[in-house]
């Protein structure tokens, strides 16, 4: 998608997007760290935690924590 295209979204169409790129890369990448995937996105802002909480409240992501690690995976 064109960055000029992306400016001209809604918020929640922004937050969709940033939960289609997290789901992308879980699924190509599988289970990984979100600091790692948050990292290698580069979404900009919250839009990873925002994204993230997209797909938990979807269903279609497992989160588990060990320690401070936050391990996420698609189900």
């Amino acid at each position: 998608m064109a960055s000029s295209k992306k400016s001209n979204l809604t918020l929640e169409e922004k937050i969709g997007f940033s939960a289609g790129e997290i789901y992308n890369y879980l699924h190509t990448n599988g289970a990984t760290s979100f600091a790692k995937m948050k990292k290698e996105l580069d979404l900009k802002g919250n839009f990873a935690d925002l994204g993230l909480g997209w797909l938990a409240r979807e269903n279609k992501v497992d989160i588990q924590q060990k320690g401070p690690a936050v391990r996420v995976s698609l189900k």
